[in-house]
């Protein structure tokens, strides 16, 4: 089936951790039909979710995040004890995509599409992004780990000079991103249903002693909910004017950002595949617009 390329519209993917796979299954109904867009944006989950999708790695996405979920390296407390980190980061991203289910490296880097990485940069505290050109295959692997990079639950990663954390701090739905590099439409995909708003951080204190040598990103980590619920409010306009499509958990499922059982995790990507279903038929008409 020769493949639907979809030109000058953003495909926008939110983070949100294990939630994430609602994202990989939205993108394999899009797989399955053969839909790419030239210009892919993500932060976190929503990132790692998008390296499969331009990949052109139809399942690989359920295989890394679902069916390795509780092998003892992707997510556990012994982690967090021994390296500070509650994923097992050098698993994930280098054992998983070099051995246990091989990355492609090569279509990857052939296929024509921009494919954006989002991250924080811990002096700034501000977002960073780096294009897929602009890695090398080790390099890749350091951006997409840095994006995932959890405040607290993962150490700060360095790469070409700066410091960077989880992409999702800065710019948790990077919209803003697609708009500036001159998309015009924007399909966005959420892990959050309709009617959802970020409270405020209760436990900010906790942030100063980590990381002390970096006021900036502790402002941003304190104002994360106030620019995810602007974000929100924005799309929801946009979307209302037709200038964004948005992809949403029809439904609440109870699944957690470091959630770990299996069930629940397939049921959310099984969610993820049925609305992109669902709205495929709308999605093209107002793909035609």
């Amino acid at each position: 089936m020769r493949e639907y390329f979809v030109e000058k519209v953003g495909l926008v993917l939110e983070g949100g951790g294990m939630r994430g796979v609602y994202t990989g299954g939205v993108l394999e109904y899009f797989q399955d039909h053969q839909l790419y867009f030239p210009y892919v944006v993500g932060v976190s989950a929503g990132a790692c979710n998008g390296a499969s999708y331009v990949s052109r790695q139809k399942g690989r996405n359920h295989q890394v995040t679902i069916d390795l979920v509780n092998h003892p390296n992707y997510i556990s407390y012994k982690n967090f004890i021994r390296k500070k980190e509650l994923f097992g980061m050098d698993f994930i991203f280098d054992e998983i995509p070099n051995k246990l289910v091989p990355f492609d490296y090569k279509t990857f880097w052939e296929v024509p599409q921009k494919f954006y990485i989002g991250t924080t940069d811990c002096h700034t505290g501000a977002p960073t992004y780096f294009e897929k050109s602009e890695c090398s295959r080790e390099g890749l692997s350091t951006v997409l780990k840095a994006s995932s990079s959890i405040p607290l639950l993962a150490p700060i990663v360095s790469y070409n000079g700066k410091d960077l954390l989880d992409g999702g701090v800065s710019e948790p739905i990077p919209i803003n991103k697609s708009i500036k590099d001159g998309n015009t439409k924007h399909v966005v995909i959420l892990t959050r249903p309709q009617g959802y708003r970020k409270e405020k951080q209760r436990f900010s204190w906790l942030l100063h002693k980590p990381y002390r040598r970096y006021p900036k990103l502790i402002e941003t980590m304190k104002m994360r909910h106030a620019m995810y619920n602007s974000s929100l409010q924005f799309i929801e306009e946009e979307e209302k004017k037709e200038n964004v499509f948005v992809l949403r958990p029809s439904i609440p499922l109870k699944v957690g950002r470091i959630e770990r059982d299996k069930d629940k995790l397939t049921e959310l990507y099984q969610l993820g595949y049925n609305d992109a279903r669902k709205q495929y038929s709308k999605l093209n008409k107002w793909l035609e617009q």
